[in-house]
């Protein structure tokens, strides 16, 4: 059970870290310490429900639904756009965004936003409920729930870090420059996945 649970833990982690639209939320969350334990709460539960339901079996009829795929793909594309231009807009004056002064969102807004990167991102269905889904198929009973388990306490320890380890990059941030160049990334980032999604829609045209 425990070579099950770390095969889970191992590969969860080389899933979520990596530079995404969720990812760079939350470090930008941790940044301006809004919101922090909710927001890394509510993305690690969202990954635990998509890992269960993936090593449950669900990944099979999500990889035969491109009709869903699809439709998330849109409002994915649509929402990251969105908030690239929003981040670019911030970079044109960083001076708002002053460490201890920072621009933060209502505790609602947060909570949709980043339910909407979670949610609307049709690459976290397909890595966490389809990919994970189908090796966790190499184990059985027990071992199986363990390794579940293992990519489980992945994404919590990976949000949680994010979040929280984010304000030790607090001195960096007191700089203005600092933000412009954070939000310049971020838009960056968020172009490039829209992009990346609109492209993707030619599969299923």
């Amino acid at each position: 059970m425990l070579s099950a649970a770390l095969s889970g833990f191992a590969l969860g982690a080389s899933l979520i870290i990596a530079i995404g639209a969720q990812n760079a939320f939350i470090l930008r969350q941790g940044l301006i310490r809004s919101h922090v334990f909710i927001l890394c709460l509510i993305c690690a539960l969202s990954d635990a429900l998509l890992i269960a339901a993936g090593v449950a079996g669900v990944g099979t009829i999500v990889a035969q639904s491109p009709t869903l795929i699809m439709v998330v793909t849109v409002g994915g594309a649509v929402f990251l756009a969105t908030y690239a231009f929003m981040a670019f807009r911030r970079a044109l004056r960083p001076t708002a965004m002053a460490a201890g002064t920072p621009e933060g969102l209502p505790l609602k807004t947060a909570v949709a936003t980043c339910l909407a990167f979670t949610f609307l991102n049709p690459h976290v269905y397909l890595d966490t409920v389809v990919l994970l889904g189908s090796l966790s198929a190499a184990f059985e009973g027990s071992e199986r729930a363990a390794y579940g388990a293992g990519a489980v306490v992945s994404s919590f320890v990976w949000f949680f870090a994010l979040g929280y380890g984010a304000r030790l990059l607090a001195p960096l941030f007191a700089r203005p420059a600092a933000w412009r160049v954070l939000d310049v990334l971020i838009g960056l980032v968020m172009s490039l996945l829209s992009i990346g999604l609109i492209v993707s829609l030619v599969k299923y045209a």
